[in-house]
């Protein structure tokens, strides 16, 4: 894969709640993710990679300008709230340094103190500052000055069980020492050593002991149980002209917060793509341990822009690690209703592939390809639950040519869940040539899995075919079924009546609404299509034949004021388009009431007849207007009405509303619809 040099970066200026799989971050470059637990949730503190600008010298280097965070209950749908502190802000440091590197941010007495690397204003290399605010996503106000003998980068405070805070950072060795109750000072005695160039440096802590020979940086320090853990990316191999070994993360362990240290191993091997650095943060949330670090996934030909990771990491019986291999699934239970990167997958078959949708934007991310029949892939922990049993599943798909996909429970054999066909070719004149093109296909779902499972999606044709993402859909609940006995119904405040029984849609040969003439039209609703489609009073269920099909009535309650014949279509007929509907209600009036008006509006041509005789019909091919017809003026007769329609249309959306309007115009609501 490769991709463009990313020339501008999108930085929001508002919050941004979005569900994401790995990277976790995904409208933006963050590294170094430094992870805590506050109020219940997981907030991140990642440093800030951007593209240098004209006045940053290397352009080949880490340039970060300032700090968001982000935070999450689930794990799935982050938070950005936005910069919490920039370069600009912090009164020691180079306004344009560009040095705003790996941060921390812990909390004692209801107080939150976030760490930071800057370039100082005067001398050289970097210090470590404090800023202090009130709730864990800031604002925060950075101190005057950074932390005394603190002289380095990538900062990390542990708070032990005894309230004692200690702080670790990576300079002239990985060093640690403990810090006063103010949390801006260290508690130790300073030292003054002499570097080589023959100046002298005030420095704090003492370098940890224990540790492996090679390159170490970005200690991360937390406790559990009895064991302290010092993790810390490392570099493992010697650079040769033949070899530049990148980070691991590794760890050590020891009864000490400070040490010395036991050192035990590797966390993360280095990553494949050969992305020189990696950092991390290890978090207990809700009884379940997580690592997160970064990746350069959006930056594959430049590895100083990176990405947030997350997956989980687990404990042998005596404290040790058990290695983390990285995913690109992530962590969390995914809700089925969020969009699923179906391309960020927990298992794959061979010859499954992934590419960037758009290497000239690598944040559009990316999508699964399959090469030929039998291939699949499966994403796991999808939280089926708040499906209903009218649901449906839709997939962005890319196809050269006709095809299908199965959606399947756990795994290649397990339940049909959907079928999506992929048809590319044109059928027609409302369809135009999709081949090679993006198209969003939907399928019913057969299947819904209780609870918790994985789902895995097979290609069940040879050629390639690209799947962007999946989503499952409640269909809106455009009706409610009339159970038996139910209370009548009455109009609604705007007078719309709402109760219908309806007809399953009967099938009509139309190719353009411009046929729907006075004359067509005419002679369409004069046809006899089903018994006693002049006089029937349906039950609901009740069935009728018209013509080769066999249709039934539908007793149904709308949830909108215009009742949705296509949804209704949808759901309980097998015509959505070229239908012809056919609608029932019984109105209970309390009084006789003269002069009022039927007022109605329809997505096609459409008919009304009240107690047998037509009072309105709607020509021609129209969009559903409310009031679009009004009848002549008609009498409401005391007791029983019964008020018909018949709709007709082509490829349209049909729908339809009805309601009586008094001799003043204004809507009658005072009536009872059985």
């Amino acid at each position: 894969m490769s991709m463009k040099k990313i020339l501008t970066l999108l930085v929001l200026a508002t919050p941004f709640i979005a569900a994401a799989q790995n990277p976790v971050v995904r409208d933006q470059f963050a590294a170094d993710p430094t992870a805590r637990v506050f109020n219940n949730k997981v907030y991140l503190y990642p440093s800030h990679d951007i593209p240098a600008p004209d006045d940053f010298a290397r352009k080949d280097w880490f340039c970060m300008a300032d700090y968001h965070v982000f935070s999450s209950d689930d794990l799935i749908d982050w938070q950005d709230h936005g910069v919490i502190l920039s370069q600009e802000q912090v009164p020691w440091g180079q306004p344009r340094g560009y040095s705003m590197w790996a941060p921390d941010c812990v909390e004692k007495n209801g107080k939150y103190y976030f760490y930071f690397p800057n370039a100082p204003r005067q001398g050289r290399g970097f210090s470590v500052g404090v800023a202090t605010a009130d709730r864990p996503e800031g604002p925060f106000s950075p101190e005057t000055e950074p932390i005394r003998g603190v002289m380095g980068i990538d900062p990390c405070v542990l708070i032990d069980r005894d309230g004692q805070a200690y702080i670790y950072w990576s300079g002239m060795g990985i060093r640690g020492a403990r810090l006063k109750d103010n949390m801006t000072e260290l508690a130790d005695p300073l030292e003054t050593v002499s570097l080589r160039q023959g100046e002298n440096m005030t420095v704090g802590g003492k370098q940890m002991e224990g540790l492996p020979e090679g390159f170490k940086e970005g200690p991360f320090v937390f406790r559990r149980g009895d064991w302290y853990y010092l993790t810390f990316p490392w570099v493992r191999g010697q650079k040769t002209e033949d070899n530049n070994p990148t980070e691991t993360l590794a760890y050590a362990m020891s009864k000490s917060p400070l040490g010395p240290w036991d050192f035990k191993g590797i966390i993360m091997a280095e990553h494949a793509n050969g992305c020189w650095t990696n950092h991390h943060s290890i978090v207990e949330y809700h009884g379940q341990w997580y690592l997160f670090y970064h990746h350069n996934d959006y930056s594959p030909a430049f590895d100083k822009n990176r990405s947030p990771h997350a997956d989980l990491i687990t404990f042998r019986p005596d404290g040790t690690i058990v290695e983390v291999k990285p995913t690109l699934r992530g962590v969390g239970i995914m809700p089925a209703t969020h969009r699923i990167d179906i391309d960020r997958f927990s298992s794959v078959s061979l010859g499954v592939t992934t590419d960037f949708i758009d290497t000239a934007n690598t944040f559009r991310g990316w999508h699964a390809i399959f090469a030929q029949k039998g291939q699949w892939l499966t994403f796991d922990q999808v939280d089926f639950s708040m499906l209903r049993e009218d649901a449906y599943v839709t997939a962005a798909v890319k196809a050269q040519q006709n095809g299908s996909l199965t959606l399947r429970e756990g795994n290649a054999k397990g339940k049909v869940m959907a079928r999506f066909d992929i048809r590319v070719e044109s059928t027609g004149q409302f369809r135009r040539d999709q081949r090679g093109q993006w198209i969003s296909i939907t399928a019913p779902l057969t299947y819904i899995p209780a609870g918790t499972a994985a789902l895995c999606l097979v290609n069940e044709t040879d050629g390639q075919t690209s799947v962007d993402r999946l989503q499952f859909k409640n269909r809106p609940r455009y009706f409610t079924p009339v159970v038996a006995g139910a209370a009548p119904s009455q109009p609604d405040e705007a007078g719309f009546i709402r109760r219908w029984m309806l007809l399953e849609p009967i099938k009509q040969d139309i190719r353009s609404n411009v046929i729907f003439t006075n004359t067509w039209l005419r002679e369409t609703f004069s046809k006899t299509y089903f018994k006693d489609q002049m006089t029937i009073v349906p039950r609901d269920g009740q069935k009728v034949k018209a013509g080769k099909q066999t249709l039934a009535w539908h007793a149904l309650d709308s949830e909108n004021y215009n009742v949705k014949l296509f949804r209704f279509a949808e759901k309980w007929g097998q015509q959505t388009y070229g239908s012809l509907f056919w609608a029932v209600t019984v109105i209970d009036c309390p009084e006789d009431i003269p002069g009022v008006r039927l007022a109605a509006g329809s997505n096609g041509a459409s008919i009304w007849w009240l107690n047998g005789e037509e009072v309105l019909m709607l020509e021609g091919d129209r969009r559903m207007v409310e009031d679009d017809g009004m009848s002549a003026r008609l009498t409401l007769k005391k007791g029983r009405n019964i008020l018909r329609g018949a709709v007709v249309n082509g490829p349209g959306l049909s729908d339809m509303c009805v309601r009586f309007l008094d001799e003043n115009n204004q809507p009658i609501t005072n009536l009872h619809i059985q």
